[in-house]
């Protein structure tokens, strides 16, 4: 079993509006932008994070927003819900918030014997709530939320599957031992994590795989503290087995990718060297960064790229 992961590092999702998006996640939930940069691999679309305030692993949210991409179906072998934590007694701030917004798909509910508000972003996506009196991260405290209610980072990952079997062996490597079970969700989390320790696996043998598009969830990172220990995770992967990239410089992390066998996409990532890395903390996800290999796309992709506010 590997020691390495300490909890989640971050999540991508795909989006339409890179407007609406921003908004979202700076005003409604009342996240930081910390880096407004572009997808590597298409250039022409933002990569935009959004998280506490210097983008500390377990609680970045990322997200590719492709202007004419279709609406994602929900199902099997894909994230089903992003859950983030709050503090104690703040749902009905939460709840509020949402319905004077016109925040979708709110409900109530009760998860492992923790609250949780459920609801949805701009494009369907799911998400959720969850009260957690354990948590001492520390919020962005210069956002849209007081900070006494605001979002400390995430509590977990809820995984849809028609089979869970494979992929619960798989975290259980990783480091993840199993905690609950609670009908067909079985609750596993990694031992003196980073906060953002839990990954519940959902069975649904009969429901119909999910299809990619807006709404979706792209893939889920997990945090290990630096490149020597991504690369001890890297060879034990792929000594079990596993198809696993060339670890991938994304800037602000090192990256590696391999598919499960539910079909979900699990990314390792470095914790080094951060958001940081190219403009100071005062004025994180303000200005546009490129790579390297597209800084000469710079003028048309100032010109062309959609206007974002902050």
């Amino acid at each position: 079993m590997l020691d390495q992961i300490k909890g989640l590092h971050h999540v991508t999702s795909m989006a339409r509006d890179a407007r609406q998006n921003n908004e979202f996640f700076t005003k409604r939930l009342g996240l930081r932008r910390v880096k407004k940069t572009v997808n590597f691999d298409a250039p022409d679309v933002y990569h935009l994070y959004y998280a506490d305030e210097v983008g500390t692993p377990g609680s970045v949210m990322t997200y590719f927003p492709f202007p004419n991409i279709g609406k994602g179906r929900h199902g099997v072998g894909e994230v089903g819900t992003t859950i983030y934590s709050v503090p104690e007694g703040t749902l009905a701030y939460w709840e509020k918030r949402f319905a004077d917004e016109g925040v979708a798909g709110l409900s109530r509910d009760e998860s492992f014997g923790e609250k949780r508000l459920g609801f949805a972003g701009p494009d369907g996506d799911g998400f959720a709530l969850v009260e957690n009196k354990a948590d001492t991260r520390t919020p962005w405290a210069k956002g849209d939320v007081p900070s006494d209610e605001a979002i400390r980072g995430f509590h977990s990952v809820s995984l849809r599957l028609k089979d869970g079997g494979a992929t619960e062996e798989l975290l259980k490597f990783m480091g993840y031992e199993e905690v609950d079970t609670s009908g067909s969700v079985k609750r596993l989390a990694v031992k003196n994590g980073n906060g953002a320790n839990i990954v519940d696996i959902e069975s649904l043998p009969g429901a119909a795989f999910a299809d990619l598009g807006a709404g979706s969830v792209h893939h889920v990172a997990f945090a290990v503290e630096n490149r020597a220990k991504q690369l001890e995770v890297r060879k034990a992967l792929i000594d079990t087995g596993y198809q696993v990239t060339p670890v991938i410089d994304r800037d602000y992390f090192w990256a590696i990718y391999f598919r499960t066998p539910g079909g979900v996409l699990f990314e390792v990532a470095t914790n080094e060297p951060g958001f940081d890395r190219d403009e100071d903390t005062a004025h994180l996800g303000e200005a546009l960064k490129l790579p390297s290999q597209h800084q000469h796309l710079r003028p048309y992709l100032e010109q062309h790229l959609q206007k974002l506010e902050g």
